[in-house]
């Protein structure tokens, strides 16, 4: 049987002893991040990793899944699961409380994501995903769009996701397809497809906020014309509740050897509405901000399923029988 516990104690260690993260609280802005208040979201954490999150990680694999007519719908428990994590407050931890968030420095977050992806690595990807389209937007969003999409990233109930590659070109984006093209009210007209989009599409939360590379109309060929907007499923409505459906639709999800509890999908753009993010032509410089978000993502992957293995192989090891001791039968 698989087992997982949180490794809190050497969690601790290495933030006590060899980061000596105390120093964080005399940083300004992270005054309340003290060694108590970290201990205490640190078994917090360890609490639904074990229970909420990792009893559903085997399931969740088995099952996958599903897709229907557009529709994807993530495995039993996978709803459940994430509207808990959301109302712990576990998607606002890092981001900034001018938008709801806890302020908290990113190391902690990095040790709270080692767990979640522990426990279960399909899961964690919807909400760190959406951490990465948070970053981007707050680090190269307009003042409009910050207020407007921010409360909602960091609260959970929207997600977000970023659509880069294209059936025809691979990871080479000089050759992307997709086109923006301006209209009279400010936003653009995106139209286009794109695979392998992580959580493009499930049924986690109310809205999911495409971020999407786009060249605009008589932008520069390669990736000197490319762009980055932000696409919604649904547009919001001017008190920010959700409106009308925007022209984005999923076309179909990848049938994969694993993590299969995480929608990877195929994103059919149709004139969709969508808003620039950043400066014209300058859509990798904002990109690469959720890129490099993911990538260390990718690190504590690693680390977590590494903890994880060693700790069902020490298990598996220690009930094993086979032969005999040294002392006989």
């Amino acid at each position: 049987m698989a087992v997982y516990k949180a490794p809190v104690k050497d969690i601790q260690f290495v933030l006590n002893e060899v980061l000596d993260v105390s120093s964080l609280s005399k940083l300004p802005g992270y005054e309340d991040a003290t060694p108590d208040t970290i201990e205490a979201i640190l078994e917090e954490a360890a609490k639904i990793s074990e229970n909420v999150l990792f009893p559903i990680n085997r399931s969740g694999d088995e099952e996958g899944c599903t897709y229907e007519n557009g529709v994807v719908r993530t495995p039993k428990g996978f709803k459940h699961a994430y509207d808990t994590f959301r109302e712990g407050g576990w998607t606002a931890v890092t981001c900034d409380p001018e938008y709801g968030g806890q302020g908290l420095p990113a190391t902690i977050g990095f040790a709270l994501t080692e767990m979640f992806t522990a426990a279960n690595q399909a899961f964690s990807m919807y909400p760190g995903l959406s951490h990465g389209a948070y970053e981007a937007l707050a680090r190269h969003g307009s003042d409009e769009l910050k207020k407007r999409y921010l409360p909602k990233l960091t609260d959970g109930t929207w997600s977000g996701t970023m659509c880069l590659t294209e059936p025809h070109c691979g990871t080479d984006l000089g050759m992307l397809r997709t086109k923006a093209e301006p209209q009279a009210d400010g936003s653009y007209s995106i139209t286009g497809t794109k695979i392998f989009i992580s959580a493009g599409e499930h049924d986690l939360t109310e809205n999911i906020l495409q971020l999407v590379l786009a060249r605009p109309e008589g932008a520069p060929g390669g990736i000197r014309g490319i762009s980055l907007f932000l696409v919604p499923k649904f547009l919001p409505k001017a008190d920010g509740s959700i409106g009308e459906r925007n022209g984005i639709r999923c076309g179909a999800i990848e049938h994969k050897m694993g993590i299969k509890g995480s929608a990877t999908c195929t994103m059919n753009f149709d004139g969709a509405e969508g808003w620039l993010i950043g400066q014209p032509n300058k859509g990798l410089n904002a990109m690469f901000t959720m890129m490099n978000t993911a990538r260390l993502a990718v690190g504590l992957q690693g680390l977590a399923l590494t903890e994880r293995a060693y700790q069902n192989s020490l298990a598996y090891a220690r009930e094993r029988l086979q032969m005999r001791s040294l002392s006989g039968t």
